[in-house]
């Protein structure tokens, strides 16, 4: 990209906030939405097993490690290695746990930032709030944004610190996890024909862990070559995540998503492949990166508690609950400015009407973004299918310098589907509005799963006291206390937003919910317990009380607002999904309840026995 295209994709737009008529803005994002319902909702994706099965295959190993199956017995048992595992670990260090085992399907610890090596891949959250533990390690990244192999690579610098590498499971996947409640413990059995027996056991799996492929009629059918951003295939593209992908330079390929996967890796395959078709259902919000290397007289002036601050302050932000001062100053805090100052002009005015307040300061922001999308693509045609017409965070912004200037190349074709996503697959191509694509290659950017059952997207079932599964016990909702643990299933935690709390900073919500975690078993171990478990009455209090607060801060994310997407089940609500939701009030307010809890000291709402 030239000089002066980086100028343009670095610098915003000015806001156009009075030259648009909101009624007809209201109007086209519900049009837009509504040409994007599909009845099947999430059964329009296909599940990768049988013939998919190789999707999610580990191309980052030369082969399986050989070892004997285990037969032994431990303290706790994490399942998943990435942040949510390696998290989990540290506190539970910190609580003096020392017998801890780790189960991790990928061959390192990272989780996703093991899997996601595709060129480009980058937090998009800034990496001084998004990577945890940083004072405890003492580590500085070395960019605002860091590139996914520094992420790597400091995961595993976490897994050493604590010690957590000597009893981890790597290349290995839980099969089945079944409570005895004659030995109170769980026995774990993996496909390597493990037996461990463990006497709590925590689901680090993730929320975002298992590929999915779209259902497009013909799938089945394609003879070129194929594969999932998750599972970068640089045998065949060439290079590496810095790009390069010069064995492109003779192929024509498609990318089915248009995702914050796709906004990232796009500006790389145009940059090589021959041809580059990019098929598009719905448009993403793309910002302004703006990444920098990190200050270091930045870095040396930081005191003591820096880090949660920062956290907290962005979190703040993100929830729509001002700060003396913006700490991170990104576009994902950028929004709450602009309610802000339409506050402060309402208020003047005398005329304070919340709702509306936020919701044009969001036309405000959209409208920036949209402008951006002028500023930066050459066609106007193109740019105009580039536009997202939604509320800003009815799906994750993405952020990126270098996505929409790609559209500029000759080689580089948008292929917009008006909302219907593509028609069919043939052998040797795509279709669309009956125009067939033929390429070398399809990569499927299209994310993983995210509302289908827990036992699909962890792999594996739980079965509770008297053999009863997770699934079965959720069957018509999800039951909980703080979303962590489930009556029937004692000495076991559950991390995840569902009855938890929402943050666009996920690991901030790990560092939540493993601090709590900890503090459970720590006191489970100390009492001489031998089982952890929630009161019933706890547990249909804190049920009662998600259905009472609502959908709180994921509100916006509403089916009746949101153009489908997996914050909103597809747009595919059902009877259940109150359930599912996030705590209502909200991250800030749920964080302050868990700690609250802790402080008072009696561990209300579990039962302990010995």
């Amino acid at each position: 990209m030239s000089a002066s295209s980086q100028d343009r994709a670095s610098a915003p737009p000015e806001s156009h906030s009075t030259d648009f008529d909101a009624n007809a803005m209201r109007e086209r994002y519900v049009a837009e939405r509504e040409k994007r319902l599909r009845p099947e909702g999430n059964e329009q994706y296909v599940e990768v097993t049988g013939q998919f099965a190789h999707y999610v295959d580990d191309p980052y190993v030369d082969h399986e490690t050989q070892r004997d199956p285990l037969s032994d017995e431990v303290d706790v048992l994490i399942v998943g290695g990435g942040f949510g595992g390696l998290q989990a670990g540290a506190r539970l260090r910190d609580a003096g746990v020392r017998d801890i085992r780790i189960i991790e399907k990928g061959g390192d610890f990272g989780g996703t930032w093991y899997w996601n090596r595709y060129p480009g891949a980058q937090c998009d959250v800034e990496s001084y709030i998004y990577l945890p533990l940083l004072e405890e390690l003492g580590y500085i990244p070395t960019e605002k944004y860091a590139c996914a192999k520094e992420i790597l690579e400091y995961s595993q610098a976490i897994g050493r610190h604590y010690d957590l590498y000597d009893r981890a499971l790597f290349q290995t996947e839980v099969t089945h996890m079944r409570w005895d409640d004659a030995i109170s413990r769980w026995i774990i059995s993996t496909n390597r024909d493990d037996e461990i027996r463990a006497r709590f056991v925590a689901m680090a799996n993730g929320p975002l862990n298992r590929p999915k492929l779209p259902g497009i009629p013909g799938i089945r059918d394609y003879k070129g070559h194929t594969f999932h951003t998750s599972r970068w295939d640089y045998d065949y593209t060439g290079g590496d995540p810095e790009g390069n992908l010069h064995r492109l330079a003779d192929k024509r390929v498609a990318v089915i998503g248009t995702g914050a996967t796709a906004i990232q890796c796009v500006p790389f395959l145009g940059q090589t492949a021959e041809q580059l078709f990019v098929f598009q259902r719905t448009p993403s919000s793309v910002d302004v990166r703006g990444n920098s290397p990190t200050d270091p007289q930045w870095a040396d002036a930081l005191e003591p508690g820096w880090h949660k601050q920062r956290m907290e302050n962005f979190n703040g932000l993100v929830s729509g609950v001002p700060q003396p001062e913006d700490l991170v100053d990104d576009g994902w805090t950028d929004l709450i400015g602009k309610m802000v100052t339409r506050f402060k002009d309402a208020t003047a005015a005398g005329n304070v009407d919340v709702p509306k307040i936020m919701e044009m300061a969001n036309f405000d922001k959209m409208n920036e973004i949209r402008s951006r999308v002028d500023a930066l693509v050459d066609d106007p045609l193109v740019a105009e299918k580039l536009k997202p017409y939604y509320q800003m965070f009815c799906k994750r912004p993405t952020f990126n310098d270098d996505y929409l200037p790609a559209f500029n190349r000759k080689n580089v074709h948008l292929i917009d589907t008006d909302g219907k996503g593509v028609d069919r697959i043939t052998e040797t191509g795509l279709v669309v509005a009956g125009v067939e694509y033929e390429v070398d290659c399809i990569i499927f950017a299209t994310g993983f799963e995210v509302g289908t059952a827990y036992a699909r997207r962890a792999g594996y079932e739980i079965a509770g006291r008297n053999g009863i599964t997770l699934g079965d016990k959720w069957s018509e909702g999800m039951s909980s206390l703080h979303g962590i643990q489930s009556r029937g299933f004692p000495n076991c935690f559950l991390m995840h937003m569902n009855q938890a709390a929402f943050t666009a900073n996920f690991p901030h919500l790990l560092e939540e919910l493993t601090t709590h975690i900890a503090h459970i078993i720590g006191q489970t171990i100390e009492s001489g317990s031998k089982t952890v478990e929630v009161a019933e009455a706890a547990e249909k209090a804190w049920v009662e009380t998600i259905l009472e607060k609502g959908l709180g801060a994921m509100g916006a994310l509403g089916s009746n607002e949101c153009t489908p997407g997996y914050y909103n089940n597809e747009g595919q609500p059902n009877p259940e999904s109150a359930r599912w939701a996030p705590y209502g009030g909200g991250s800030i307010e749920f964080f302050e309840l868990l700690a609250n809890w802790r402080s008072e000291g009696s561990f209300a709402g579990l039962e302990f026995k010995k």
